[in-house]
């Protein structure tokens, strides 16, 4: 190869360099600025990802003029109905990690682009499967996974560059609004949290979180507290507190198991339960559990449990006012009343101390402190 011919090709690929253009990263066109946004909604992620463009001084000129009416031809692309960018530059996307409603109608997980028809009584949200085009240019209606329509509502202040925030937050929706100028557009999102939750359960306790005895309490629990799934549940309840886990001698998997088995009528089986689990109680969890059945109208099977607590753990302030409550409860005020006295002395805080004395008088007036 001579060198004449290294040089010839050497000048062709500096040529054709230097012709090419390479863009370097620099702010949005327009002086718009880029925005990321995101919520979890129960256990489901929301991402928004879009470019705010200014007012700029351009008040009274936004909507209507700035922000076509409807569908336009804007002259490049191939569509000649092209929503709205709600944006600028680059698709507007939204991405959610689980199956999720918009006011009311079903959008599967996913990412999606974002396009908004405008109108001041009624704009048409869009959700397109096309979710990588540059703005609308190359919208298209057959790219639609979801249209619902949802009214503006005006501002008293200007929103100078266009943001989207997360507003009316509960554990399972939120309402999510684009804001610029002085219009608003508000939209619902709304989750199946307990569907996910229990899905995320069943996944994760076949995982290592399934190695130890605390993940199927919670997930028991969580159950229990909620009023769910309860016969699952008491499976999960049932593998917390199988040999093969030290959950076995655990009072707080014992109690969840008895309480789940109480919710689903199975009453003489929970109180078998914690019979046998009570040995393996502290003093606060048998003087909990002692309240619980006062809270069932249990009040002969309380005592007892506050008695037992009492033998275990004399002469505490805890033990002393479990019986207070405990002979209370089956209308013994006198007993009630001598625990008291004695419970008194060792109150640990002037709040304690308080309550006893308000006890005390409940009790010399013939009522129950319950």
């Amino acid at each position: 190869m001579t060198q004449k011919f290294v040089m010839l090709c050497l000048l062709v690929f500096i040529s054709a360099f230097s012709s090419a253009q390479i863009p370097l990263t620099v702010l949005p066109s327009g002086g718009n600025k880029k925005a990321i946004t995101g919520e979890q909604i129960g256990l489901t992620k929301v991402v928004i990802n879009y470019d705010r463009p200014g007012v700029k001084g351009r008040e009274g000129k936004i909507w209507g003029q700035l922000v076509h009416v409807g569908y336009t031809d804007q002259g490049f692309g191939n569509t000649k109905t092209a929503p709205w960018r709600a944006g600028a530059n680059e698709n507007t996307t939204f991405e959610f990690s689980t199956d999720v409603k918009i006011e009311g109608k079903d959008l599967p997980a996913g990412k999606y682009g974002f396009f908004i028809a405008y109108d001041p009584s009624e704009c048409t949200l869009i959700f397109s499967k096309n979710s990588t085009s540059w703005g609308s240019y190359y919208y298209s209606e057959k790219e639609d996974a979801l249209r619902v329509k949802v009214k503006p509502v005006a501002l008293d202040k200007s929103v100078e560059w266009l943001k989207y925030e997360f507003l009316d937050e509960t554990e399972n929706s939120a309402t999510i609004a684009l804001s610029w100028e002085k219009l608003m557009i508000p939209f619902k999102v709304e989750v199946d949290y307990v569907k996910d939750q229990l899905k995320s359960f069943r996944n994760e306790l076949r995982t290592e979180k399934g190695f130890i005895w605390q993940s199927w309490e919670q997930a028991a629990n969580w159950c229990l507290q909620r009023n769910v799934n309860l016969e699952e549940a008491l499976m999960w309840a049932d593998s917390a507190t199988s040999p093969g886990f030290e959950g076995a001698k655990s009072f707080r998997a014992a109690s969840t198991k008895a309480q789940i088995l109480e919710k689903l009528n199975r009453g003489s089986e929970a109180m078998a339960v914690m019979k046998a689990a009570l040995p393996n109680a502290s003093m606060g969890e048998m003087h909990q559990y002692a309240r619980t059945l006062l809270t069932q109208k249990k009040s002969k099977e309380a005592l007892a449990v506050f008695k037992s607590n009492f033998d275990k753990y004399p002469n505490q302030f805890t033990t002393l006012m479990g019986l207070v409550r405990g002979y209370s409860a089956n209308g013994d005020y006198g007993n009630a009343l001598k625990y008291a006295n004695q419970a008194l002395p060792l109150a640990p805080d002037t709040n304690n101390k308080n309550n006893v004395m308000t006890m005390i008088d409940k009790l010399k007036a013939g009522k129950d402190v319950n």
